[in-house]
This record gives structure tokens, sequence and C-alpha cells, in this order.
């Protein structure tokens, strides 16, 4: 087993996570986790948003689901409806199949809504880091003194036309949007485009490593190239490639600085 950009994608930490893993792809992932931080935390992240889905899942769906003898009952009312000497023609074996029909039924439908409801908390709780399918990242060309020149280094607002679409390619278009920023990977401060492949919706709250951890990196960037000492490619591709893992790097910590210990 490989990992791109060296690091486990979602599908292999969620796999690992619920042990349906090869052994031996099940001890690569292993191994790689005890030595990366961040494939660690996004580990946490799954795992965090799947113990919410059980809580919301046991809050909210299992009192709507029908008693377990739902799809027998059902089945016995509808042979009651049919004539004596009619339901002495149907064989046994007919009986068990219609009643196995119907559970299976009912069974698909609760697992296609289980699976809609866990991708739907994956998603919203997960997006600490962008989908790097979604969000590569995208610069314009601008040179050092183009970027320092900005009066202002704050992100531009993106229109709200643009949000929903962000939001769209999500799929979390449900989602309360004051609850995000729909956040340039690459900062406009650094030289990032005004793209859709450069926005992501990022939380505010949900995850220690949020939107206003990522605008303190973004400052602490725009401070270092601005003054010399570091430069403007190294700092997009930075930001760009792990954001979190740039932000270890440029304020020597392994937590957000309002946290670290």
């Amino acid at each position: 087993m490989r990992f791109e950009d060296a690091h486990i994608p979602d599908e292999d930490l969620l796999l690992a996570t619920d042990g349906e893993l090869a052994d031996q792809d099940a001890a690569h992932v292993q191994a790689h986790l005890e030595d990366c931080w961040a494939c660690r935390a996004r580990r946490q992240e799954i795992e965090s948003a799947i113990a919410t889905f059980m809580k919301v899942h046991e809050r909210n769906l299992n009192p709507q689901l029908p008693p377990a003898e739902g799809p027998r009952a059902l089945l016995k009312a509808r042979l009651a409806l049919v004539p004596a000497q009619a339901r002495r023609k149907i064989p046994p074996v007919w009986a068990q199949v219609a009643a196995a029909v119907i559970v299976a039924a009912l069974a698909t439908v609760l697992a296609g809504r289980w699976t809609s409801m866990y991708r739907s908390a994956t998603a919203i709780r997960a997006l600490s880091t962008p989908n790097a399918t979604l969000t590569p990242g995208a610069a314009i060309l601008a040179s050092r003194n183009e970027v320092c020149a900005a009066p202002e280094p704050n992100n531009r607002a993106v229109p709200a036309t643009l949000q929903r679409q962000v939001f769209a390619e999500y799929g979390i278009s449900a989602a309360q949007t004051r609850a995000y920023e729909v956040d340039y990977l690459i900062t406009p401060a650094l030289g990032g485009a005004d793209d859709i492949h450069n926005l992501w919706p990022q939380s505010y709250s949900e995850t220690v490593w949020n939107a206003r951890v990522k605008d303190a990196l973004e400052n602490r960037l725009h401070d270092l190239v601005c003054q010399g000492q570091l430069d403007l490619a190294t700092a997009q591709r930075d930001i760009s490639m792990d954001w979190i893992a740039a932000y270890k790097k440029y304020f020597q910590t392994d937590r957000p600085l309002g946290l670290a210990q």
C-alpha cells in the first residue's frame, strides 16, 4: 500500500478505523500513523465524526424506526386479507420468501439513510483541510513587491454565488453557512487567486485546526515574505500542500498557540 503525497487517504483511514483492512495493509497504516502527526490528527477527526453521528443516530433516528416485528406484522396483515382457500394454496416457502424480501427492502432503505447521514456528518466535521481534488490551490503570477505593496493583507470577500458553489461541491449545501468561512487555500495576501479551485468551506469551531488558526498562519507567512525571510513561492507551496504542517513549521508548535501546553 502506497500513499500519495505521503499521507493516508481518508478512505483507508476509515477502513482502518472500522478494522476492514487486510492485516498487511493495516500494519502499514499503523506504522505510518506512528510517524505522521497529520494522519493521526485526521484519524481523530474521522473517529470524532463517527462518534457524533452515532449520538445523532441514537437521539433522532432510532425513535423513528419501526419495531423489529413490523415487517412480519405487515405480511400477516396482508395475508389476512387473502381468502382462506387461496391462502392454503400458498406454499409456506413463498411466505418465508415474501417476509425475507420485506425485511431486506427495509434493511436496504435504512442502510442507505445511515450511509447518507454518516457521509453528511463526516463531510461537515472533517473540513479542517480541503479536499485536494476539489481544492488544489491556485495562485496568480505575483512578485513579492506586489504582494507586500497591498494596503490590506486580509482576504477579499467571496461572492455569495461562489460560496454556494463551494458548499455544493463539498456536499454540504444544507450546512449552516455562518459556521464556516469559505476560505482561500492560498490567501490573496500571498498571491492566491479568486478561483473555486482555491476555495473550500473551513469550519470556525468544529476542530482545533479551524479557520481562525489558519488566519494566524496567513498573517505570519505574509510578514515573513515581506520581511525578506521567506520566498513567496515557498510560502504558497507550504500553505497549499498542508497548511497545518506549515503552521507547526513556522510557529514551531504541535498545536495552535492558544492550545499549546
